[in-house]
Order: C-alpha cells, then sequence, then structure tokens
C-alpha cells in the first residue's frame, strides 16, 4: 500500500528498497525557494541501523503491515523454538537467528508478541520484566564491599550475568531477579 510522504507518522513502517524501516522522526520543510520536502530519521527494524533520507513532499512510498501476534513459548525443538498463537491455537516454529537475544529472557510458557511482516518474524516484543530464578553463583570476597559488590551467577534461563551480592550471600541462596530486557532494535517497547 503506497503512502505519501505527507502521511507519515512516528512508528509507522515502510519497505524500501533497503529493507523494512520504522520511522523515528520526520520533520516536513517549506523552505523560501524551491519545493517542499520531508526529512525522515528511519531505523532499519531487523539491524536497528538508523538511516537519515530526504524526500520531495508527496513522493509515494511502500508502506508494510506489520502484523503483532500474541504467542506463548512452548518448548524448544533442538535449536528452534516453538510458540502457540494464543487466538488461534496454532503453533509456529521461529529459528534463534529471527529471534535476537529474546529467547534468553524466555521461560517455557512465557507470553511474547511477535511481530511479522509477509509469514517472516521481524521483531519480538517481551514483556517489560521478568522473574527468574538464580541457580548457582560464585562465593562472595570476605570483605570486598569497595568494589561494587557484584559478582556473577547463573540465572534461570541465562548465561553468566552480574547479580548484586547484597541479593545473593552464598552460592546456594536461592533469590528471584527482575531483569528487564534489552529491547532488541526491532521491537516497538
Amino acid at each position: 500500500m503506497a503512502v505519501s510522504t505527507n502521511d507519515l507518522k512516528n512508528g509507522m513502517s515502510l519497505d524500501l528498497p533497503e529493507g523494512l524501516f520504522s520511522v523515528v522522526e520526520f520533520q516536513h520543510v517549506k523552505p523560501g525557494k524551491g519545493g517542499a520536502f520531508v526529512r525522515t530519521k528511519l531505523k532499519n527494524v531487523r539491524s536497528g541501523a538508523v538511516i537519515e533520507r530526504t524526500y520531495r513532499a508527496d513522493e509515494k512510498l511502500e508502506q508494510a503491515i506489520i502484523e503483532k501476534r500474541d504467542m506463548q513459548f512452548l518448548y524448544r525443538d533442538g535449536t528452534d523454538y516453538v510458540f502457540m498463537d494464543t487466538t488461534s491455537y496454532e503453533q509456529m516454529t521461529a529459528s534463534p537467528d529471527s529471534l535476537g537475544d529474546a529467547p534468553s529472557y524466555l521461560k517455557e510458557g512465557d507470553a511474547a508478541n511477535l511481530q511479522m511482516y509477509n509469514g517472516e518474524i521481524v521483531g519480538v516484543d517481551l514483556p517489560a520484566a521478568v522473574e527468574l530464578t538464580v541457580t548457582e553463583t560464585e562465593p562472595g570476597i570476605q570483605g570486598d564491599r569497595v568494589s561494587g559488590a557484584r559478582k556473577p551467577a547463573t540465572l534461570q534461563a541465562f548465561s553468566m550475568r552480574s547479580s548484586s551480592s547484597e541479593l545473593l550471600s552464598s552460592p546456594t541462596t536461592s533469590a528471584t531477579w527482575s531483569a528487564t530486557p534489552s529491547p532488541r532494535s526491532t521491537a516497538t517497547a
């Protein structure tokens, strides 16, 4: 569907020859001499790269309609991840490459909002916070309170991450840790 550059809005997705982009910022400029133009800042949905482009006023661009589907992560199937659509109960398999860093924050049964374009996953929206259980930590060094009191911890669905030693006083302590997922560049968090 073609859309005029005069009708651009922040967050709108465009299918350009360079790839799929989201409008971050736009400015309609009407100079004293010459024709009006639209200066845009566009973010690549897949890679997160930001580019600036200038278009003539009323130039037509192809709008991309991104479908957002509420899904539930069911389980891992080898290296792939299996999700279920919560409205139609259809299951779909997703590769780790298409999900970015989202699998690091997913446990079985967690909800995720998958952004789809032409049947392909282009982004993942995760909950604002996840609750994970600490499975292992190294013992804290006695008297080490100056260095920020941090030590590595292995969490339920993570590899090594840094956590506060006040929360984790010994390697056997079982505690929950709230982690805020880093939004993938394609996610609209």
